[in-house]
């Protein structure tokens, strides 16, 4: 039996385990479920944690949105019967984060603390998006514009804030760095 404790109208953060890949369906599924069980006043907002990324495939830059917890959601709720109910009980729900309950043997849902409820919409809510390189230090690469076009190189450094890699080029059997932007290179 889950057991209402004393909360705000505010409600706590509970993270959901879901069917990875599923996350927005379950999302949408628990939205609509809370709107026709009226459970409004006690499950207050459904989230699913992304960032965007910057993503550089084929000589193109393309902003995607990353979930940070593949398999998860957060939900805030005022936790009861009736609430946990609705979320245990939708489609695609595997079940909450909980800790095994000492009285009852059963699991209780745990609430995250404020503080990491900030650091995940903190991290949610960042202006700058990070850059996913598909390149790493020692990986062979093929210059494909600028003054060393169709020169062979090979990654010596990642400066993925600048969106700039440093390439060791052989001039006259000497290694000479070189830096680059991602979408001057490619794969050999």
């Amino acid at each position: 039996m889950v057991t209402s404790t004393t909360q705000g109208k505010e409600g706590r953060w509970y993270i959901i385990h879901t069917y990875s890949g599923q996350e927005e369906r379950v999302k949408r599924n628990l939205e609509q479920r809370i709107e026709t069980m009226d459970v409004k006043d006690k499950v207050f907002q459904v989230i699913m944690p992304t960032e965007e990324e910057i993503e550089i495939k084929d000589g193109r830059r393309r902003s995607v949105s990353k979930k940070v917890f593949p398999g998860y959601i957060l939900v805030r709720m005022n936790m009861d019967e009736e609430s946990w109910y609705v979320v245990r009980n939708t489609a695609g729900v595997t079940g909450f984060v909980s800790t095994e309950d000492e009285r009852e043997k059963r699991p209780k849902p745990v609430p995250l603390t404020e503080q990491e409820v900030g650091t995940i919409l903190k991290r949610m809510e960042s202006e700058a998006p990070r850059v996913r390189v598909g390149f790493f230090k020692g990986q062979g690469i093929r210059i494909t514009d600028g003054p060393f076009a169709d020169f062979i190189g090979v990654v010596d450094e990642i400066y993925s804030d600048k969106g700039k890699i440093r390439v060791l080029v052989s001039f006259f059997g000497r290694e000479t760095p070189v830096e680059l932007d991602f979408l001057q290179i490619e794969k050999v």
